[in-house]
């Protein structure tokens, strides 16, 4: 079947374009707050590095993966609620810290990066998505998955690029700022704040894209018949 979206036509043999409906209020805020929770949860789970300032997390990893299935409105809203939460002191950040002066600390950077993060994200994977009225937030949760081999490649591809671009997009704002709050120059920066960190990421990145599928059809399972 094809789907005609605003960006061209979307093949996908399994999609229902009545089942493309708007979550209702209560729904959405449901599921910003489980994706704050978890990009939460994820701070917890903090390693620190001899060299550098900045740990290794997980709060990336449920950023991406929220971003992925909620697509770039609701996803990029629940890492506001969850910067907005540590904002006002709850353990929420690295290390089960929090407050407004993180954002001036050293990963300060990395922190407003998650937010650019999502948005890249989720656009980048809605791309090609079936949606109404022009509206893409809903299209990745209701986006069914192809079944066709070469399809489902295609989605997986497109979900892992995206993810990848909205890891570059964290580093692109929180290695300058790194490297201006510890006055050091760019290739110092590069190597504490961004290269200990590339191979991890890169794997964060591709399990998040893998399980993306699976969350979304779980997530569509529940939501979506009760959609507006």
């Amino acid at each position: 079947m094809e789907i005609v979206t605003n960006g061209g036509p979307y093949m996908s043999p399994n999609v229902d374009s009545s089942s493309i409906r708007t979550l209702n209020p209560l729904h959405r805020t449901v599921l910003i707050s489980l994706g704050a929770a978890f990009t939460a949860v994820g701070a917890f789970i903090a390693i620190p590095l001899p060299m550098s300032p900045v740990p290794i997390v997980l709060q990336n990893f449920f950023v991406l993966l929220m971003a992925l299935v909620l697509g770039p409105k609701m996803g990029t809203a629940s890492v506001a609620l969850y910067l907005l939460i540590g904002t006002l002191g709850l353990p929420v950040f690295a290390g089960g810290k929090g407050g407004l002066a993180h954002f001036f600390g050293p990963t300060g950077g990395y922190l407003v990066g998650f937010l650019f993060s999502a948005w890249i994200t989720g656009t980048l994977s809605a791309i090609g998505a079936p949606h109404e009225s022009g509206d893409r937030q809903q299209s990745a949760m209701n986006r069914e998955e192809p079944q066709k081999g070469q399809e489902q490649a295609k989605v997986r591809v497109q979900d892992a690029a995206a993810a990848a671009a909205g890891l570059l997009a964290v580093y692109l704002l929180g290695v300058p700022w790194l490297a201006y709050k510890l006055g050091i120059d760019a290739k110092k920066a590069i190597f504490v704040g961004f290269l200990p960190f590339l191979p991890g990421d890169l794997l964060k990145a591709a399990a998040a894209a893998a399980l993306a599928p699976q969350v979304r059809k779980l997530l569509r399972k529940e939501f979506v018949p009760y959609a507006e």
